[in-house]
């Protein structure tokens, strides 16, 4: 019997509905059309090297939430073959209107991604590799896949209809695995340099007040520092929107795995953002101090790639390190006192 369930939780996909399965398919095929259209830019740009373990956190990311996902599509099937049938709460009642606007919104995501996926495919054909035919279908390919999720996971596998507040928690656990692949795509030129020098003045101003708080005497002119021994400025100090690229990915990641909450992802996503920005003003300080020290040519070699990915790293573990406290739990007696879960 044990034998018998093993095998039915292993071959589980092919015991889904039709059309649910179908759904999948695609949604691999075009993941594999993206992957290989990205791969471009992942062999070119290092910065986005990290595009590289996209492929693989999406399916980590799918397996792990395969028990929830298919406790819904298969209903009590797995019973009659050996497993337990999940145990699921009532669900939430919706009402019709609700029920149309949320199948207007799908259906315009539907149409918008089929839309994005073949002029980008089209201008990708014609033209070669060009970044704006990769956003466009990264970002046709996350809106398609999330629709066909919904409307695909109606009915599970004995044919009864699916409560419209479950299809909605199934396609809210394949929105990582959707919608990552934007965060691997470099952004455009134009809008890439304006946020560069957005976060490249906002650096230059706090590096500038610290060194004149510690009384070394500095130059600002606009976003470049005159040292003693040298010019500090955008060929030597970058902005950090590749570290923010970077974490914003390993935040994203971290978030659809660890936590369950979608507060806690999006507050998790928003401090690797600031964590990130500040993590790059500790590096943008020590290159001043460097270049302060040493001349501004000293930072031509290995000490700016070497911080670079030291700050990264520093990030990550402080994610890392921030993951035990979303799961603090504090009761509060009614004497006013705190006591630990």
């Amino acid at each position: 019997m044990q034998i018998h369930g093993a095998l039915a939780m292993n071959y589980s996909f092919f015991n889904l509905p039709s059309r649910a399965r179908n759904a999948a398919w695609l949604c691999l095929g075009f993941a594999a059309f993206v992957t290989w259209d990205l791969w471009h830019w992942w062999s070119l740009n290092e910065e986005y090297s990290f595009g590289f373990l996209v492929p693989f956190f999406v399916a980590f990311v799918v397996y792990e939430r395969w028990p929830k996902i298919k406790s819904v599509l298969l209903g009590s099937i797995e019973a009659t073959a050996g497993g337990s049938p999940a145990k699921q709460s009532a669900p939430r009642e919706t009402g019709k209107i609700a029920n149309w606007a949320l199948t207007l919104v799908f259906a315009a995501m539907a149409i918008g991604g089929i839309f994005c996926l073949l002029i980008g495919a089209v201008y990708r054909t014609v033209e070669g590799p060009q970044l704006p035919a990769s956003l466009l279908m990264v970002f046709g390919f996350g809106n398609l896949a999330l629709a066909l999720v919904y409307f695909n996971c109606d009915k599970d596998a004995n044919g009864r209809q699916i409560h419209t507040h479950q299809r909605l928690i199934i396609t809210g656990l394949f929105l990582f695995p959707a919608m990552i692949w934007v965060l691997s795509a470099p952004l455009l030129d134009a809008v890439e340099s304006r946020i560069s020098l957005f976060l490249l003045n906002k650096v230059v101003i706090v590096v500038f007040s610290v060194f004149d708080l510690l009384g070394f005497p500095l130059e600002r002119e606009g976003n470049i520092i005159v040292l003693p021994k040298g010019r500090v400025g955008v060929a030597d100090a970058c902005s950090g929107i590749r570290s923010l690229t970077a974490c914003l990915f390993a935040g994203s990641f971290l978030a659809a795995v660890y936590l369950n909450k979608f507060w806690k992802k999006v507050l998790l996503v928003g401090l690797a953002m600031a964590l990130a920005f500040f993590t790059n003003i500790l590096r943008s300080i020590f290159l001043t101090g460097w270049a302060y020290r040493y001349g501004s040519d000293a930072l031509s070699g290995k000490v700016h790639d070497v911080t670079g990915y030291a700050i990264l790293l520093l990030t990550c573990l402080g994610l890392v390190c921030l993951l035990p406290v979303f799961d603090l739990k504090i009761h509060w007696d009614r004497s006013g006192g705190e006591e630990p879960a």
